[in-house]
């Protein structure tokens, strides 16, 4: 069958030719109309308890997407008539951004921050910026009082009076247009109409939120692709040196880029777009087939070698590797599919992504670079060159065989070998699930947005930071002692919870409407056992304010924290679990949860249940198709144990660079285990393919290394090198996976050149013989004359 594919093929190279470049330009097309697709929503995890939770209670309680604006003065604080005409101006400005929620866009401007005062004949209450107000000192400094009545110092007015805060929270489509939200437009809007527009000498303006976030990582993105053009100059110079023609070196870039073309034109076909967060996936396609395409480079060069004409050549090299390429690539593709078992809806798209550019290769490298390399006519020189170097490298290649299947170096490697997957098995054990930075991790600490989050963090009592539990219970339950008084409880408990700032909920303001109608008195800021009285300290609370709802049957409570480290959410997540199994009664459920920390709960809790599983299932498929392509358990362990090896030691090394497990990381591992298989399957094909023949074992090595492995050192070398460069981008998230993946790319090789031949040492120790010189067959790399 693979006879009659090579002939269909090759008899009619022309129509083969003109059919992927039809493709390609109709795929192209497409391509160029791919979109920057992020989405809120995406983050959720399915089948969630939390999520359930945040989405039966959204609409009444908005939703965990939120920005939030400060201000702060320079100089003095807010009560100036320059700092009030801003802070007029941009609250109204955050009206008319795109996409915004406008019932819960909330400032001391808005109508529902509202302050209860004691007086003579009971309580009275109003807007804290009154309808005739005017900024002069009598005017500001009764503002000041009343946002002191309203409570919200620490949350929309900074504890020293020296900022203020616009809060708002974003819907998943723009009601304006109808259509999905475009972050990226929010967070220009954001620069331009907040930022830009209102920053002066004497006010500071800080934005945080999931809106800018995107909107950072995508102006990022642009030096991403500075450095993506950086370590594609680099391959190049490398594979030019590894070629010796210029043409060779084209024409796997082109083919690689091809896979790259295609995979952005079907995705747009399917309707879906690129993740700032996955923007890493297409170069790591271009990685992937460009390691492809140097092994049949390779092979063709042993063709020439041999005395066949370029033809013969590329038809020998496409029977060669068409059986190992493409289970390789079949098994990097279903090893990413893998990762689609997560439920988390932007890894299963990273997911669709990956698996299929990697499938693509098979035609891209596998058939269109075969049939181009074809075309390609050598000079003399070329051959001389190709032959010398072969020629040269003999004595290392018998120097290293002899190393890997050496009685004592071979046992040697294999202790080490173990001793470093226990290492890495036990750091494995303390990546800590989620964030380990204040900010976001994915930028760098010093860039604008950290910047502006310890800024707000450190004026204000409450930021992005939220995670609001929802106590259910009956109808009107806001008027039961019992129930309020747990609720009550549970927000003093929470207060003492180390990494919480503070909390609100509806029974804060019901103490203190109570003591309102007891003359102020503080004895009586307590909760009303008498259901009349409590009514009557509810009763002024609106919907609007979002503590209760319509029929007083949900109470949220807010849990505003100092950051969202995962030991940080952890403990606070903890601390709500044991106070809610411990005081549990009947009229009151405690329902986690809703708010960012809210998603990133459960988003953590769901990463740390799949990642085994998931490494399980990626490792399940790999053996089953090593074992089908080899049909030996042998050769399938010499294959595998490199890759646990290396895969533990990732772990490891995401301990020492302080990279949480998180949706942006959890399929870097299931990344790394796709590309290094492909190593492993082209070397040990060769030795296979030797043994059969009835060679010994260390002949069959060393024939392996001297044809498989040039390539396999070399692509491994090239693309550590360039991903390498990507530590230096803005992107702390390029930066941390540039480093991981260089680290996989280059040890992976290490593993498959040292480790596996130092397994089959043992495990094939009935083919074990002596190496013979490299004068003799199957080698026969004599020096042109």
């Amino acid at each position: 069958m693979l006879a009659r594919l090579e002939e269909l093929i090759f008899r009619h190279r022309n129509v083969t030719l003109a059919v992927f470049v039809v493709v390609t330009a109709v795929l192209g097309w497409f391509a160029s109309h791919t979109r920057i697709d992020a989405s809120f929503d995406k983050q959720l995890p399915t089948d969630h308890e939390y999520i359930e939770n945040f989405k039966k209670h959204r609409t009444q309680f908005g939703g965990a997407n939120r920005i939030v604006i400060a201000l702060v003065a320079k100089n003095g604080d807010i009560f100036t008539p320059e700092f009030f005409k801003t802070l007029k101006a941009v609250t109204d400005e955050t009206y008319y951004l795109p996409g915004i929620d406008r019932a819960q866009v909330t400032s001391i401007f808005t109508p529902n921050v509202r302050f209860l005062e004691v007086v003579e004949d009971g309580l009275i209450g109003s807007n804290v910026i009154p309808a005739d107000f005017a900024p002069t000192p009598e005017g500001l400094s009764q503002v000041r009082q009343n946002v002191i009545k309203s409570g919200r110092v620490g949350m929309l007015v900074a504890g020293d009076f020296k900022g203020a805060a616009v809060i708002a929270s974003l819907l998943e489509v723009d009601p304006q247009t109808g259509a999905h939200l475009d972050y990226a437009k929010v967070s220009a809007a954001l620069e331009e109409k907040i930022r830009e527009k209102y920053q002066t000498e004497n006010i500071s303006v800080h934005i945080i939120g999931f809106a800018k976030v995107i909107g950072d990582i995508t102006d990022g993105a642009k030096g991403v692709l500075v450095f993506f053009g950086i370590a594609l100059i680099i391959s190049a110079l490398l594979l030019y040196y590894f070629s010796q023609s210029l043409v060779l070196t084209i024409l796997p870039l082109l083919t690689s880029a091809c896979a790259v073309v295609w995979q952005f034109g079907i995705l747009n076909i399917l309707g879906f777009g690129i993740d700032p967060l996955s923007i890493l996936v297409p170069f790591l396609v271009f990685a992937i087939a460009l390691s492809h395409a140097t092994q049949m480079l390779r092979s063709f060069r042993y063709e020439i070698n041999m005395g066949k004409d370029e033809v013969a050549a590329a038809r020998a090299s496409f029977s060669n590797l068409f059986v190992p390429g493409c289970i390789a690539i079949l098994t990097g593709t279903v090893g990413f599919s893998t990762i689609y078992l997560v439920h988390v809806p932007t890894i299963q798209e990273l997911a669709i992504t990956a698996s299929l550019g990697v499938f693509l290769i098979i035609f891209t490298d596998r058939f269109l670079l075969p049939v181009l390399v074809s075309y390609v006519k050598m000079s003399p020189d070329f051959r001389r060159r190709v032959n010398f170097r072969r020629f040269a490298l003999q004595p290392y290649w018998r120097r290293l065989t002899k190393f890997t299947t050496g009685p004592r170096s071979s046992i040697v490697i294999i202790v080490v070998s173990m001793a470093l997957l226990v290492f890495g098995w036990i750091k494995s054990h303390q990546v800590q699930i989620g964030d380990l930075h204040a900010g976001v991790p994915e930028l760098r600490q010093n860039s604008r947005y950290n910047l502006d989050t310890a800024v707000i963090t450190k004026e204000f009592s409450i930021g992005v930071d939220v995670i609001t539990v929802l106590v259910e219970t009956v109808p009107n339950g806001v008027i039961d002692h019992d129930v309020m008084t747990l609720v009550d409880r549970f927000g003093w408990h929470m207060r003492n919870i180390d990494g919480v700032q503070s909390t609100l909920a509806l029974t804060d303001l019901a103490k203190t409407i109570n003591a309102g109608w007891n003359e102020g008195s503080l004895k009586w800021r307590v909760i009303p056992r008498n259901q009349a009285s409590l009514a009557q300290a509810v009763s002024p609370v609106e919907t609007s304010t979002g503590l209760l709802n319509n029929d007083g049957s949900v109470i949220p409570v807010s849990i505003y924290l100092k950051d969202h480290k995962a030991e940080t959410i952890r403990r606070v997540i903890t601390a709500v679990k044991e106070f809610r199994d411990a005081y549990a009664i009947d009229k009151a459920k405690f329902a986690l949860a809703t708010g960012n920390i809210g998603v990133m709960a459960a988003t953590n809790e769901v990463v740390q249940a799949a990642q085994t599983p998931m490494v399980l299932w990626v490792y399940a498929a790999v053996i089953v198709l090593c074992l089908l392509s080899f049909r030996s358990w042998r050769g399938a362990v010499c294959v595998i144990v490199p890759l646990v090896v290396v895969s533990y030691l990732g772990y490891a090394l995401k301990f020492y660079l302080h990279i949480g497990l998180k949706t942006s990381t959890l399929p870097v591992i299931a990344l790394g285990v796709g590309i290094g298989v492909d190593y492993g399957i082209y070397l040990f094909s060769a030795i296979q393919e030797r043994l059969e023949l009835g060679e010994s074992l260390e002949d069959a090595i060393c024939f392996a290394f001297a044809t498989m492995g040039t390539s396999v050192m070399f692509t491994g070398s090239a693309l550590a090198v360039g991903v390498g460069t990507w530590a230096f981008s803005a992107l702390k998230f390029q930066a941390d996976m540039g480093i991981l993946l260089s680290f996989l790319f280059f040890f992976n090789m290490l593993g498959a050149m040292l480790l596996m031949p130092a397994l089959a040492r043992w495990l094939f120790w009935k083919q074990h013989g002596k190496l013979h010189n490299a004068t003799q067959a199957p080698f026969n790399f004599k020096p042109s004359e």
